[in-house]
């Protein structure tokens, strides 16, 4: 028996990288797969290649969230995992990042998520399960000086999961956060052409990260193997942080 058989799941910012791999490995271990993002062409192709569903969904409206949650219920009935994947990255220091840049970055990265985990608790709680896993990041474990609203963004991340592990667990619904260290994708090109030779010598394990580093990571948390888990953030960093 596959780890997900009969699970029913839910990826944002699946187009490509980490959203990418996560639907891949879902589908793999039997999931059904909805995809959802701001990049149709690309989110349309992953959703193809899972045998999945795909819908265009900007994280911070709350129409679309509620459109695409009743999508998915409408489609298969229930909703077993949601993973609050889309983001943005910014390498902004705090003194030049603006208030347009901070309101970009906040309601991609923590409203998308905090509407998300809103949306999706009510028909698991109807249920009596579920998990929802938060990507955040290192940067939401300690300070970011060179990208300050993307760290400000991943530790309200962290924060809101341990409330929502609070208030749902006792549902049947766990919350947890992901926090990914340096993840070889088209994210990490935000820090220059030279991301390599300046971040790869701060990694004790002596490389980055792939997207499929981490989707194993929140495979566990979406399966059973996990369900004791609850309130808590999760590396997978190479001992960046360790």
């Amino acid at each position: 028996m596959a780890r997900l058989d009969g699970k029913v799941t839910l990826i944002t910012g699946g187009a490509r990288g980490q959203g990418a791999a996560e639907a891949q490995l879902f589908a793999g271990e039997g999931a059904q797969v909805f995809v959802t993002d701001v990049l149709d062409e690309a989110g349309q192709a992953v959703a193809r290649s899972v045998g999945g569903g795909f819908r265009h969904h900007d994280v911070t409206s709350e129409t679309d969230w509620v459109e695409v949650v009743r999508w998915v219920l409408g489609e298969a009935g229930r909703l077993d995992v949601l993973v609050n994947n889309a983001g943005i990255f910014r390498v902004v220091p705090m003194t030049e990042t603006s208030v347009d840049l901070w309101h970009q970055v906040m309601d991609v990265n923590a409203l998308g998520v905090f509407l998300g985990m809103r949306t999706a608790a009510e028909p698991m709680k109807q249920q009596r399960s579920g998990s929802i896993i938060n990507i955040s990041s290192i940067a939401g474990m300690r300070g970011a000086g060179t990208a300050f609203a993307y760290g400000a963004s991943k530790w309200a991340v962290r924060g809101m999961t341990k409330a929502a592990a609070q208030e749902l667990t006792p549902f049947g619904v766990r919350v947890n956060s992901v926090h990914p260290g340096i993840i070889d994708t088209e994210m990490i090109t935000e820090v220059g052409e030279n991301w390599r030779d300046v971040l790869v010598p701060r990694i004790p394990i002596g490389r980055p990260a792939s997207a499929e580093d981490v989707a194993k990571l929140v495979l566990f948390l979406a399966s059973d193997d996990s369900v004791y888990c609850s309130g808590h953030e999760y590396l997978v960093d190479g001992a960046m942080t360790s």
